[in-house]
């Protein structure tokens, strides 16, 4: 990883607004010899605004976290509000409603699975699938895990969510 510059050395936060401050004053100072003190204010002016708005946006910069952080997994999407859960579960529980159980409602139980298990047992649904599965429960582990895709939805899809639901709550 790639040390801050030293203060005051070429490329330090110090450095580039030391450099900002002698240009602008020069340009200040130019215009005020040019156009009289009506240039020289607004010249100030500005001036100062700009080196302001560039001062900020260099001393931020360090602010920022530069990507170094990894994204959370479990936060990578909106969470559907309530009523969208209802035309969720509506639609993978209907007839002809194959496609929509694996590519919708599952990915949302592995998204509240995976939240609580990390919140309530410390463990991460993703790399530790084992533990995840004890807790879980064997019978209901086929329907979550995110290493294997279910090629249809159940046949009894209301018990299947029935069942995970309660299993979401006990944990």
């Amino acid at each position: 990883m790639n040390e801050p510059p030293e203060p005051g050395t070429p490329g330090s936060v110090r450095h580039s607004l030391l450099l900002l401050g002698a240009t602008g004053a020069a340009v200040v100072v130019v215009l005020a010899l040019a156009e009289g003190a009506a240039g020289a204010a607004a010249a100030l002016a500005v001036c100062t605004v700009a080196g302001l708005a560039v001062a900020r946006y260099a001393t931020g910069a360090g602010a920022q976290d530069s990507g170094f952080r990894r994204n959370v997994r479990l936060l990578g999407s909106r969470a559907p509000a309530l009523g969208e859960w209802q035309r969720i579960v509506d639609k993978s529980i209907g007839e002809g409603a194959d496609v929509h159980f694996v590519a919708t409602l599952r990915p949302q139980l592995q998204r509240l699975f995976a939240a609580r298990l990390a919140e309530q047992h410390g463990v991460h649904l993703h790399r530790q699938p084992e533990r995840a599965k004890a807790l879980v429960g064997a019978d209901l582990w086929p329907w979550i895990d995110p290493h294997r895709r279910p090629a249809r939805r159940p046949d009894h899809p209301e018990r299947v969510l029935r069942a995970l639901l309660d299993r979401l709550e006990t944990l």
